[in-house]
C-alpha cells in the first residue's frame, strides 16, 4: 500500500515538472478580420483564421446586438442568410447572403479560451440612390410671373445629394428677395421657382447621387402660359408681278396656338397652289410662320394677317405686300448690294399717348425682344424688294444690276423719310444710258 501512494506521489512531480518544462501551445489568429463595404442585396463572407486550435471551439457573434450566430459549423441564429463553412485546417468563414441594411455592424470571430481570444470586423451595408415619386414630376404649371416648387426627395446610404439642372444646358433663374441668381446647379431637394418667365419653361432634371452606383435622375417638365404675342420681321415686303414671295411672322404662345393666315378683309387662306404654310418650331413656346405666293398677281397685293389664337388671348400682325414696277423686257436679277441705313428714334413727347398693342389687335413689333408686346411710332419694320435686271441690247428706266442671289434686299422703312436715303432713291430711279 505504502509503495502505491509513492508512486502515486511520484508521478504527479513528474508531470508537474514536465508541465513547466513543455507549457501547453494556445489558439492563435494568423489574420485579422477584415471589414467590408458591400452594397446591399449583394454576398459577403468574413475568414478567421485561426491556428493550434485544438480542443477549442470557433464561434461567430454580432457585437453590436450580442446575438451567437454559429458555434464550430453549427449555426445558432434562425437566418437563412447566414452560414458557416470550414476548410477541415484552421480556416472558418461566416457568410452573409443578400445583404440587407440591418446587416451592417460589427462582426466577432471568438476562441472559447480562457481568458477568451476574438477579434472583430466592420460591415457597412451601402444602398444605391433613389427618388422618391412626387406629383410635381408629372408636369407643373402655371402663368406667366407665377411660382412653381419643385420637390425631389432621395434616399439611399449614405444619404445622396439632390442636384438641380436644366435639361437643355441653360441656367436656373431663381429670385430672393429681389435679386435674381443665375446658377448653373442648385443643390437642395426643393427648387422655389419665382416670377416665372416664358424662358424658363423647359425639362428641370433632378440628380441624386451619394458615391454609390448608379446615380439616378428624374425629369421635372416646367410650363408656363401666356397669351399669343405676334412679331413681324419685315412689315412692307416689295415685289414685282409673277415672282414667288415668302411673308413670315414669329408667334409665341403658351399652351400651342392656333396661327392663320388671313387677307386684310378678313379672307382665310387655305393651303393651295397658290399659298403655301408652313410653321417651323423655334423652341417650347414660339414657332415661325411661313408664307408662301406664288406667281403674284394684282389681286395679290394688299395687307396679310397672320393670327395666333390660344385660351389666354389673340393676337394678329400685319404685313403689307406691294407691287415693284419693272419694266418690259426685263428678266428677274437680284440686288445684291444690302442696304440697312439706321436713324435715331425721335424723342417721344411727354403728350404724346404711347401706341400698345393688346389681345385681337393688329401687332407691327419688328423684333424678338423679351417683353415686347406693342410698338409706338417709330417702331418700324423693314422692306424687303425685289427687282429685275434690263437684257443686253434694250433700255429701261432703273438702273442695271448683276444676277446674283440673294433675291431679296432689305431696307429700313424708318429711313425712307431721312433726306440722304430719298437721295439715294432719286438716283436709282434715274434712267441709266448704255
Amino acid at each position: 500500500m505504502a509503495a502505491r501512494k509513492l508512486a502515486a506521489l511520484f508521478a504527479a512531480v513528474l508531470q508537474l515538472c514536465l508541465c513547466q518544462i513543455t507549457p501547453e501551445v494556445l489558439p492563435e489568429f494568423l489574420a485579422p478580420l477584415e471589414n467590408h463595404t458591400v452594397i446591399q442585396g449583394r454576398d459577403v463572407f468574413f475568414t478567421c483564421v485561426v491556428n493550434h486550435l485544438q480542443s477549442y471551439k470557433v464561434a461567430w457573434i454580432k457585437s453590436d446586438s450580442r446575438a451567437i450566430l454559429a458555434i464550430h459549423t453549427h449555426m445558432v441564429a434562425h437566418n437563412n442568410r447566414l452560414s458557416v463553412t470550414h476548410n477541415g485546417h484552421n480556416t472558418w468563414k461566416l457568410h452573409v447572403s443578400n445583404v440587407q441594411k440591418n446587416d451592417s455592424g460589427t462582426y466577432m470571430c471568438q476562441v472559447n479560451t480562457d481568458p477568451m481570444r476574438s477579434q472583430m470586423g466592420y460591415m457597412e451595408v451601402v444602398i444605391p440612390p433613389d427618388i422618391m415619386d412626387d406629383e410635381s414630376a408629372d408636369g407643373m404649371v402655371t402663368n406667366e410671373g407665377g411660382n412653381i416648387r419643385l420637390r425631389c426627395v432621395a434616399t439611399g446610404s449614405p444619404k445622396p445629394i439632390v442636384t438641380w439642372k436644366r435639361e437643355d444646358g441653360r441656367n436656373i433663374i431663381l429670385r430672393v428677395d429681389g435679386q435674381k441668381q443665375s446658377l448653373k446647379t442648385f443643390v437642395g431637394e426643393t427648387l422655389e421657382l419665382t416670377g416665372v418667365l416664358r424662358q424658363e419653361m423647359g425639362t428641370y432634371l433632378c440628380i441624386a447621387s451619394n458615391n454609390v452606383p448608379p446615380t439616378v435622375s428624374k425629369r421635372y417638365s416646367v410650363d408656363v402660359h401666356f397669351s399669343p404675342l405676334v412679331k413681324v420681321t419685315n412689315q412692307l415686303v416689295v415685289a414685282p408681278i409673277n415672282s414667288d414671295v415668302v411673308l413670315q411672322c414669329y408667334v409665341e404662345a403658351s399652351p400651342h396656338a392656333m396661327n392663320t393666315w388671313y387677307r386684310d378683309a378678313g379672307e382665310k387662306l387655305l393651303p393651295s397652289d397658290k399659298y403655301v404654310m408652313t410653321e417651323h418650331p423655334l423652341n417650347e413656346y414660339s414657332w415661325q410662320m411661313n408664307l408662301t405666293v406664288h406667281s403674284l398677281e394684282k389681286r395679290d397685293f394688299g395687307g396679310y394677317v397672320c393670327s395666333s389664337v390660344n385660351a389666354l388671348g389673340k393676337f394678329d400682325g400685319v404685313v403689307r405686300l406691294q407691287e415693284l414696277h419693272l419694266s418690259a423686257k426685263t428678266t428677274p436679277t437680284t440686288l445684291t448690294k444690302n442696304t440697312d441705313i439706321r436713324q435715331r428714334k425721335k424723342p417721344i413727347s411727354k403728350n404724346k399717348k404711347k401706341s400698345n398693342n393688346s389681345n385681337g389687335r393688329r401687332g407691327y413689333a419688328g423684333g424678338f425682344e423679351e417683353g415686347d408686346s406693342g410698338n409706338g411710332d417709330d417702331d418700324f419694320g423693314t422692306t424687303q424688294i425685289m427687282t429685275g435686271s434690263t437684257q443686253e441690247g434694250q433700255r429701261t428706266d432703273r438702273p442695271i444690276v448683276p444676277s446674283l442671289p440673294p433675291p431679296w434686299v432689305v431696307v429700313n422703312v424708318a429711313n425712307l423719310r431721312h433726306p440722304s436715303v430719298s437721295a439715294i432713291l432719286l438716283l436709282l430711279l434715274l434712267p441709266t444710258t448704255l
